[in-house]
């Protein structure tokens, strides 16, 4: 078992959680400079979205990661967002499919690297 540990196959296990988040702040870096006013202006009804992109907007680079971070949750499981009045539904309805599916990606990335980053925090445990 030790052989494995000095392997680089055990390398790219402990690595790649690290390469996978390099890429999602890349993705989500994309995704602010090209789609966010965009995603902004399809949510424009929604109070919750237009609250929070008020506030962190003007926070520079980290505060617009971390919208796009909410909007991601909020548009992909909206249904205790517009019960609480906090999102439209015709906003979420009529959200664009192309701007949806860069939001899916992101958060796929996002569970794969929390996924493949807890297995390779407990093999090393188990080691």
């Amino acid at each position: 078992m030790t052989d494995f540990w000095s392997s680089w196959l055990a390398f790219a296990l402990l690595a790649g959680p690290l390469l996978l988040i390099v890429v999602g702040m890349v993705f989500s870096l994309y995704i602010d400079r090209r789609h966010l006013a965009d995603i902004l202006a399809a949510l424009k009804n929604s109070r919750y979205i237009v609250f929070w992109a008020a506030g962190l907007s003007s926070q520079g680079r980290l505060g617009r990661l971390m919208l796009i971070a909410k909007i991601c949750g909020m548009v992909l499981c909206p249904k205790s967002g517009i019960r609480a009045g906090e999102l439209d539904p015709d906003d979420i309805r009529n959200f664009p499919v192309h701007l949806k599916r860069l939001l899916i990606a992101k958060t796929t990335l996002m569970v794969i690297t929390l996924v493949w980053g807890v297995l390779a925090y407990a093999l090393l445990k188990l080691k």
